[in-house]
């Protein structure tokens, strides 16, 4: 059985991944935004491993859900499944930055960098991705006049390239990027037309199965099976250069320069 973490794991597929890891036995480690959300699983909280506490807009929240998971334990994988949608503004984050690319980008980029390495990550992204820029100047949001679903967009192209990139840079650990279908969740919306089950059972089967298909690295996953990526995310040109990008913006090395 595995230790999995899973970030926004208290509503839509995060928690129902949650459900269906701990169904099959797995130890979870739940996380909430605040303590108020924490008490919306107190159905299943007790016999979860642990739950952390934080919100992923702010870089020291985000340091102190790190490090509440390094003091629970090594973690065999985490699946990075919180997101936000179409915010009405920019927002400003307590670091300056643009809502959408916090929560959605840099929180995800600095756990990697500070949880201690598990051997499987799984990161959420989008069909969306395919319409996001790979233009990276100004990927905060700070002299284009804001558009939410452009945003977004480019915030599920940066995060599908960060999963390729850990795949690249780091041979030891099972990096994947999961599009989970527009799935009937809160942000969804209930007409949304995929398939909720299996819209969170990719990235379960990849945080825990040891099937042989699902023991691989560095892919792009539609429902259990790989699909193509946009051009970018392959492209260890463009996945170095965000990778620099979000290390300027966030002050965190995540890999070792070479040379």
């Amino acid at each position: 059985m595995s230790r999995i973490f899973i970030t926004g794991s208290t509503d839509g597929l995060g928690l129902a991944a949650a459900r269906t890891l701990m169904k099959e036995g797995h130890d979870v480690v739940l996380h909430a935004r605040s303590s108020e959300r924490a008490a919306t699983v107190s159905e299943i909280s007790p016999t979860a491993l642990g739950i952390v506490i934080g919100d992923l807009a702010s870089a020291a929240e985000t340091r102190s859900i790190a490090e509440q998971v390094n003091a629970i334990g090594r973690m065999d994988a985490v699946i990075h499944n919180a997101g936000i949608y179409l915010e009405r503004s920019r927002g400003e984050t307590p670091e300056g930055h643009a809502k959408t690319l916090a929560v959605n980008v840099l929180a995800p980029y600095l756990l990697t960098a500070w949880i201690t390495r598990p051997d499987r990550l799984v990161y959420l992204t989008s069909g969306m991705h395919r319409s996001g820029s790979s233009a990276l100047d100004d990927i905060d949001w700070k002299k284009r006049p804001w558009n939410a679903s452009q945003a977004y967009s480019e915030s599920k192209l940066y995060i599908a390239t960060l999963a390729a990139a850990v795949a690249r840079h780091w041979p030891d650990v099972l990096s994947n990027a999961v599009d989970p279908g527009w799935v009937p969740t809160k942000m969804g919306g209930a007409g949304a037309p995929d398939d909720l089950q299996m819209g969170h059972l990719t990235q379960t089967w990849l945080a825990t199965s040891e099937d042989e298909a699902a023991k691989v690295s560095g892919g792009y996953w539609y429902h259990r099976q790989q699909r193509e990526a946009a051009v970018q995310v392959t492209d260890a040109g463009f996945q170095d250069a965000l990778v620099e990008k979000l290390g300027e913006l966030t002050g965190v090395s995540l890999f070792a320069r070479r040379g």
